[in-house]
């Protein structure tokens, strides 16, 4: 992924711009009385094609809410109704940069809201923020996007870091697999050296029982050889840091060559019950149940929240926007909730939002989201950058992901 991103630093040059020649556009770029566009880009092909269900839940959320009246009697956003436009870069930062700009410099976008993919959204990162164009609500947990605010202070993550959730991991490692061998598969670039750099953290003293480490590139056709050189290792707890499709594979891999782990963890951008049915599909429930993962978000596929206001919103909106959709998806929920953090902060910017005001209630959050468990707060202030830092472990068994802890602050 390295050289995906060298090869998007050469396409900017190639354009013609690079960020000390960008020329930042008015404030008020994509705003109008009647309207505000936000703008983002998707991995809907390629490897990582698994996440696009985002995009759709977040466009059928804006959906409702341009529908809806609001508590100012309103429809929209302060009587705005929120267009947003995005494109599909393939989870490719060499298209990222060149959808980004268009973006920004033709469809005039306000904001870039919810952009996935840890190198993707780093690759136009420091061009957006010489444009001072906000880069919000990133759909990834790159610790960068929470450490790095004073040199990027228009760019801003949402749930919570890698880091933390890896931490969480090796917590629970140290604490109940004390004397096991352990064996971690993950992608080689920051998304993947985020969580095993946390989950050496929680780990400790235990960092020794680590018998194999295995990295795979994201243009890799599988992981077959990584897989079996972990069940070689002696490894009797399996940690996969991956991406749905590598992740799948991995379950499916580990059957064929006879592996079985007496636990795996699974990192939560994986953990979907979307991913976990396939998974368990291919590779069989005997090996899938029982996998861990951590979660801040309800999870529509869970009979527990059938009851919740929240929850009974989200299937009718599913319903009626995106019908013949799989409402169990969590990914879809996850656009939702990303989209209702978006609309808080706007709803707080003014009745002339600029992308400055725009920036301050994004830097000055404190609030709840409906869509996320109970508890969790979304929080921003001097210092501190990182929206959510709550979650909780959680087990999957026969298609249900079970709460089995309290809620833990991992960046604590």
């Amino acid at each position: 992924m390295r050289k995906v991103l060298l090869a998007s630093l050469a396409v900017v040059a190639a354009l013609g711009f690079s960020v000390s020649a960008v020329t930042a556009a008015t404030a008020e770029d994509g705003v109008t009385s009647k309207t505000i566009t936000i703008g983002a880009t998707f991995p809907l092909t390629g490897p990582a094609s698994g996440y696009a269900p985002i995009a759709g839940g977040m466009k059928a959320y804006f959906s409702y809410i341009n529908a809806r009246r609001g508590a100012d009697g309103k429809r929209g956003v302060g009587g705005r109704q929120v267009v947003f436009k995005y494109y599909d870069d393939g989870y490719n930062p060499a298209n990222t940069v060149q959808l980004t700009r268009k973006l920004v410099e033709s469809d005039k976008v306000f904001a870039i809201v919810g952009q996935l993919g840890t190198e993707v959204c780093l690759s136009v990162r420091p061009y957006l923020n010489q444009a001072k164009v906000p880069q919000v609500f990133v759909s990834t947990g790159a610790t960068q996007f929470g450490t790095e605010g004073k040199q990027y202070p228009w760019s801003i993550g949402w749930q919570p870091d890698y880091v933390s959730e890896g931490k969480i991991y090796g917590d629970n490692v140290a604490k109940y697999q004390t004397a096991e061998k352990i064996g971690v598969l993950y992608q080689n670039d920051d998304y993947g050296k985020d969580y095993l750099a946390g989950f050496k953290a929680g780990l400790g003293s235990a960092t020794s029982n680590i018998v194999g480490e295995q990295p795979y590139e994201v243009s890799a056709a599988d992981v077959k050889s990584q897989v079996a050189k972990l069940k070689g290792s002696g490894a009797t707890v399996f940690v996969i840091f991956a991406t749905p499709k590598f992740t799948i594979q991995s379950y499916a891999i580990a059957r064929a060559v006879g592996w079985r782990p007496k636990q795996i963890y699974v990192n939560s951008v994986s953990a979907t019950d979307a991913f976990m049915t396939i998974a368990s599909k291919a590779a069989g429930a005997d090996i899938v149940n029982g996998s861990i993962s951590v979660t801040y978000l309800k999870d529509p596929a869970n009979p527990k929240y059938d009851a919740d206001p929240a929850m009974v919103l989200y299937n009718r909106l599913m319903h009626k926007y995106l019908p013949g959709a799989n409402a169990k998806d969590q990914l879809y929920l996850y656009g939702f909730a990303k989209a209702d953090a978006f609309v808080q902060a706007l709803s707080k910017s003014g009745a002339s939002p600029t992308r400055a005001s725009f920036l301050k209630a994004v830097s000055t959050m404190n609030s709840t989201n409906a869509f996320a468990q109970p508890g969790v707060i979304q929080k921003t202030g001097v210092g501190d950058r990182f929206v959510i830092s709550q979650q909780r472990l959680i087990r999957y068994t026969n298609g249900t992901w079970a709460e089995v802890g309290p809620l833990v602050d991992g960046r604590k």
